[in-house]
């Protein structure tokens, strides 16, 4: 039974899982196209406030994959993101083991470019590894590479979620200062992109500590698998000492440039790379134009109408939902007349799809919305107030 989130998404099959809710393929009745939902299932003050953080980044950019809409329906919240399809650059290395050096330099770029377009809106990621670096399925042709997942990004002048003492980020992908309790800029993310490199070019996960002790007497010798050119860049990027690295992505793009010029075969790869698409066809009852229609009675068009719920284009807050959305007409359907006309043949109907589930009810859109995010999000900042008092 497909399930329409807000008279907007009809949820497809889920294509992932995170610690705050599960990722869906959906159908964007708006933009006709299938995006990646991430529908939120836990209502406690720091996964809203979280979400809050996440929906407000509004970054276009071709190597940023940010959110692009949001709903809320009934109890749960979601937003959209476009559907990438190669899977991640995790699934890549596992697949292929050590990847060419140039594919990895192609990579690496990609993913500074995009830190670069982070950075300078004042953000931080502040997760940055092989799981949260989405590709594009282009087969066998040139890559291409999205940061994702901001759940932790962080402004560098927003107050922090967290204890001062908690360390945020993925283990084994956090820089040594994090470690040590210092507050998140620009650095610590170009360090886990020098992991990530490393991950890329070797095929096993960094040592991390390791990196640190053989810092003890200088930048150490490359290690095996990572070529001199390449580590007369992520050398100084993996340093301990955040005053050694790199300021800016910008800086480290520039130097890979010069470095990949110094590879031998570059642009030429022993084995093809190729990033096949992970996602497979769409689920029974829908097809790549989107769900399939139920006998006599058509898909309604999202701008005709949609049950009660909260949608849009920006970041939920008290003040922002201003345009009120549509509401759903019911249209009935007439009883079939009591002797058919004589005519040609009709043609047999489809096989019936699985009937779409519709969410919603309640008062009014234009009541419901902004009483329910203001509502959600006083709850959410006035949990986490509480939970910070001494």
């Amino acid at each position: 039974m497909a399930e329409i989130f807000a008279g907007r998404y009809v949820l497809a099959d889920p294509i992932g899982r995170g610690g705050a809710g599960a990722v869906w393929r959906a159908w964007d009745r708006r933009r006709r196209r299938y995006v990646a939902a991430k529908v939120l299932h836990r209502r406690d003050a720091h996964t809203l406030l979280r979400f809050v953080r996440e929906q407000a980044l509004r970054i276009d950019h071709p190597h940023v994959l940010a959110p692009r809409s949001w709903a809320a329906d009934d109890e749960q919240v979601l937003f959209t993101m476009d559907l990438a399809r190669g899977g991640s650059v995790e699934r890549l290395v596992g697949d292929y083991g050590p990847l060419p050096p140039a594919y990895v330099c192609v990579l690496l770029d990609q993913l500074l470019a995009g830190l670069g377009a982070v950075h300078a809106e004042g953000v931080v990621h502040r997760d940055v590894k092989p799981a949260n670096l989405l590709l594009e399925a282009t087969g066998t042709g040139p890559p291409h590479l999205w940061l994702s997942d901001f759940g932790i990004a962080a402004h560098r002048d927003e107050p922090r979620l967290t204890e001062p003492d908690h360390v945020v980020g993925t283990p084994g992908w956090i820089a040594p200062e994090q470690l040590l309790g210092a507050e998140p800029d620009v650095p610590a993310d170009l360090y886990a992109a020098g992991l990530v490199a490393i991950h890329l070019l070797t095929g096993g996960r960094p040592d991390a500590q390791g990196l640190v002790s053989a810092y003890a007497r200088g930048v150490p010798p490359a290690p095996r698998d990572v070529p001199a050119p390449l580590w007369g860049v992520l050398g100084p990027l993996l340093h301990p000492d955040p005053q050694h690295r790199f300021r800016t992505a910008t800086a480290v793009r520039k130097a890979l440039a010069e470095a990949a010029r110094l590879l031998p075969g570059t642009g030429t790869y022993e084995e093809p790379i190729e990033v096949f698409d992970q996602l497979g066809p769409p689920p029974p009852g829908f097809t790549e134009q989107g769900p399939l229609p139920r006998p006599f009675d058509p898909e309604v068009p999202y701008e005709e109408g949609a049950p009660p719920s909260a949608h849009g284009t920006t970041p939920p807050s008290a003040s922002l939902p201003h345009a009120a959305p549509t509401t759903t007409v019911a249209r009935p359907v007439p009883p079939p007349p009591a002797h058919p006309p004589a005519l040609a043949p009709v043609a047999p109907h489809p096989e019936p799809a699985a009937p779409e589930r519709r969410r919603g009810g309640g008062p009014p859109a234009r009541v419901a919305v902004p009483v329910l995010l203001l509502a959600l999000l006083c709850f959410a900042v006035g949990f986490w107030a509480l939970t910070q008092a001494p």
